[in-house]
């Protein structure tokens, strides 16, 4: 959903590859019972590689409906060695941290340990204030929905780097870099007044379910989210982790004019706004607990649906609520999820109100990524 690193020159230090990229045919089906009809396989094929078309290494969709997956892809996970994707790729999933995070904090508004109203100031006193920020009249709503004003800490001049490896040694503390943020960049607007993008805010957040539970976030996500429903290859790394755990696509970018190698990646500087790996089955199985309701009671599974608000430096068709947006789609399907975009993959995940989930992943970020939401809206909007 957002870019999780807008200071590309600390990518320059990664060994670039150049060259043409040789695509692969798309994949073959990995369940014998069908889900999607012969025809809306085709359609998603055709949408797989128009990705590659366009100039993407790879891309990877994965449907799921009543349990049972199918998944397909196109192009390569390794523009070296040619390999396709595996079944099972880990992925950075950037921003779909933030649902993550959101569940639970929700959780643990449910247990009586969080007031959704209350001010940000009541849980981490003296952490959110600076010119035209007052974490006493922020709540903790408006954190989750973007509707808190907080400025983008990755526009941080301090997170410009200039050598890759300088970055990847550094550990990068959540709670200072808001400091930083809120100290040295104006609030954009009053608490509540719109909503705008910023992952500042899930720094906050996991900061918040820090000082709630007296644990690590990523130990609270693992504990709540990951374990109770069996996501083993779905982790928040630790922060000297810098490399993906297999099996992994390479994640690509191209920096000035080179298709660069950007796999590894300094993942504190992410953090709880979008530091999570995991596949496309286990975010749509992820993304479908939440929604089932599974995952949380159902007046906290409400307030993640209540009161969207579309958000303004973002483009149409994503109205977010607490941690969960309702995606546009060109057919008439109601559509729950989120999108990721970090160095290396961008992701894009949904759930409909049928139940039929939907990830894609792209192995490469581009400026336009339209074929990649093609992709996602071709496999949401096909026929059974």
């Amino acid at each position: 959903m957002t870019s999780m690193l807008r200071a590309r020159r600390m990518l320059v230090g990664v060994v670039a590859l150049a060259g043409a990229l040789t695509a692969c045919s798309s994949g073959a089906d990995v369940t014998e019972r069908q889900i999607i009809s012969d025809a809306g396989r085709a359609e998603v094929r055709r949408a797989l590689d128009d990705v590659v078309a366009a100039g993407y290494a790879g891309v990877q969709v994965v449907v799921t409906e009543h349990g049972r997956n199918w998944t397909a892809s196109a192009g390569t996970a390794n523009i070296e060695t040619g390999a396709g994707f595996p079944e099972d790729a880990r992925v950075r999933i950037g921003s779909n941290t933030k649902p993550f995070v959101a569940t639970a904090i929700l959780q643990l508004v449910s247990e009586g340990k969080v007031d959704l109203d209350a001010p940000v100031d009541r849980y981490l006193p003296g952490v959110i204030q600076g010119d035209g920020i007052d974490g006493t009249r922020i709540a903790v709503r408006n954190i989750l929905q973007h509707t808190s004003g907080l400025p983008e800490y990755l526009e941080l001049p301090e997170l410009n780097f200039d050598d890759v490896d300088t970055a990847l040694r550094q550990r990068f503390d959540a709670a200072a870099m808001v400091r930083n943020a809120v100290s040295t960049m104006p609030g954009h607007f009053p608490p509540g007044e719109k909503a705008e993008y910023s992952n500042t805010n899930y720094l906050v957040a996991g900061l918040l379910i820090e000082k709630v539970t007296g644990n690590p976030y990523g130990d609270e996500l693992t504990r709540r989210i990951s374990e109770p429903l069996g996501l083993h290859a779905t982790y928040v790394p630790a922060w000297d982790e810098t490399d993906l755990r297999t099996p992994h696509p390479q994640g690509y970018e191209v920096i000035d004019g080179v298709r660069t190698d950007i796999t590894r990646f300094p993942t504190s500087l992410a953090g709880p706004a979008g530091a999570m790996v995991s596949t496309g089955a286990e975010l749509n199985r992820f993304f479908t607990a939440l929604l089932s309701g599974k995952l949380l009671p159902p007046a906290q599974l409400a307030q993640m649906q209540r009161d969207t608000r579309p958000l303004s430096n973002r483009p149409a068709g994503i109205d977010y609520g607490l941690g969960l947006a309702e995606l546009a789609v060109p057919c008439a399907k109601e559509v729950w999820g989120h999108g990721g975009s970090i160095p290396g993959f961008k992701t894009f995940n949904g759930v409909t109100a049928d139940g039929r989930a939907v990830s894609v992943v792209a192995n490469e970020r581009t400026a336009d990524d339209t074929t990649v939401q093609h992709v996602f809206d071709t496999a949401v909007c096909a026929a059974s």
